[in-house]
């Protein structure tokens, strides 16, 4: 898979955690010392609706590809959203076909003549308007559907918008935030007149985090297993950086939690989507 360090895509320094955000303008990195934002810009420019990161993985989907490595294109077409487990890059397309990459065409070459082709991509299974993925996972109108040797099996739920796939797997719907146990189990509600949208976790699974529109919940299995409440707005995705949570929200500002206390900073990037962090 695609090792950003050796791509020179950014530099990281001890003190110093890099996350990349995907906007309408592109991808952008953005560098966090502590709790605080630091400086940011951007690395590659597209109409970008999704980054994943696992390790030193990366993939990105845009309007016209999706990229990967050093933001090399595959050949794939449009996507609405994309994810990376320990074996191959996965990628949805606007009308639902998931399809993989792996081996050698996942990991992308710096110069055009190594950018694999569409025919690398390998389709394995359709959706229901594709919302997000996560590891094996994948969120859709019509349920939470898993990657398998086989190709795609339902998994359950209906009407999806966000899915987590690092340890217990999570996910959410308008309504509701689900943990996969013996089923579904259903964790917690929305407040009336709100909707999920989206839910994380950190490597271990031992961090989450859900958000609505004005509130976020984070959980953490260190200190106990229920979730508390965070009147924190506007969140559309988020993701853990060490002992530091990073969110974003769509007017493109970006806020990390840590020790109890939110601080945040304006971008300046319009249509943010998501935000990964490269190394976790």
């Amino acid at each position: 898979m695609p090792t950003i360090a050796e791509k020179r895509v950014f530099t990281q320094r001890d003190d110093v955690v890099q996350v990349l955000v995907a906007s309408s303008m592109g991808v952008a990195s953005v560098s966090l010392s502590g709790d605080i934002v630091g400086e940011f810009g951007i690395e590659y420019r597209c109409a970008a609706s999704d980054v994943a990161a696992r390790g030193d993985a990366l993939a990105v989907a845009t309007d016209d590809d999706v990229l990967v490595g050093a933001f090399t294109p595959t050949g794939h077409g449009p996507a609405v959203a994309v994810s990376v487990t320990d074996s191959e890059v996965l990628a949805v397309a606007p009308d639902g076909t998931v399809s993989t990459l792996s081996g050698e065409a996942a990991v992308g070459g710096n110069a055009s003549d190594d950018a694999p082709t569409g025919d690398a991509w390998t389709t394995v299974g359709t959706v229901e308007e594709p919302r997000r993925m996560d590891g094996r996972l994948i969120a859709a109108a019509d349920g939470v559907y898993r990657r398998t040797d086989d190709g795609l099996t339902y998994a359950g739920l209906d009407d999806v918008r966000d899915v987590s796939d690092r340890g217990v797997p999570l996910a959410v719907t308008d309504e509701a935030l689900y943990t996969l146990g013996n089923g579904w189990m259903r964790d917690l509600d929305a407040p009336d007149g709100e909707s999920f949208g989206c839910v994380v976790a950190d490597a271990d699974g031992d961090r989450a985090l859900a958000a609505t529109e004005t509130t976020a919940y984070e959980r953490n299995d260190a200190t106990g297993t229920d979730w508390v409440d965070h009147a924190e707005p506007g969140l559309v995705d988020a993701g853990f950086a060490g002992r530091h949570l990073v969110a974003v929200t769509e007017s493109g500002e970006a806020r990390v939690y840590a020790d109890g206390n939110w601080r945040g900073r304006m971008l300046g990037l319009p249509d943010v989507q998501a935000v990964a962090v490269p190394g976790e």
